[in-house]
């Protein structure tokens, strides 16, 4: 499956985005889909996941009540909904695709398919 992400850009503290990752070669309803983020200088970190099955969802605790990962399989696209940015969101963010264990969802070994990455950068 192919990835490809988007929606990313500058805005202001406080300001929203929402990043799409859209698939082809497969489907995201087949998969539990992710989005992690890599800031400067340090590793890739779990923001959010939508399991395959139930569309249960689970974040990072710095997003939660900030942040809302949708699936929608008409579209075959997956959604990250960011409201009330902070600086610290400031990243290039990517999304994910695999089958990872219950207790591998924040574990970016555990997805086997990526997309190229869309920046993020929130001013001050």
């Amino acid at each position: 499956v192919q990835l490809q992400a988007s929606g990313g850009g500058l805005v202001q503290t406080g300001g929203s985005l929402r990043l799409s990752c859209a698939a082809s070669g497969g489907t995201v309803s087949s998969y539990t889909m992710g989005w992690f983020r890599q800031a400067p200088g340090k590793e890739r970190e779990f923001v959010a996941t939508i399991r395959v099955s139930g569309g249960y969802t689970y974040y990072t605790d710095s997003v939660k009540g900030r942040f809302t990962i949708s699936r929608d399989n008409r579209r075959n696209t997956v959604y990250l909904q960011m409201n009330s940015l902070k600086p610290e969101d400031t990243a290039v963010y990517y999304c994910a695709a695999g089958r990872p264990i219950l207790s591998s969802l924040r574990d970016k070994n555990a997805y086997n398919y990526w997309g190229q990455g869309t920046q993020v950068t929130v001013s001050s």
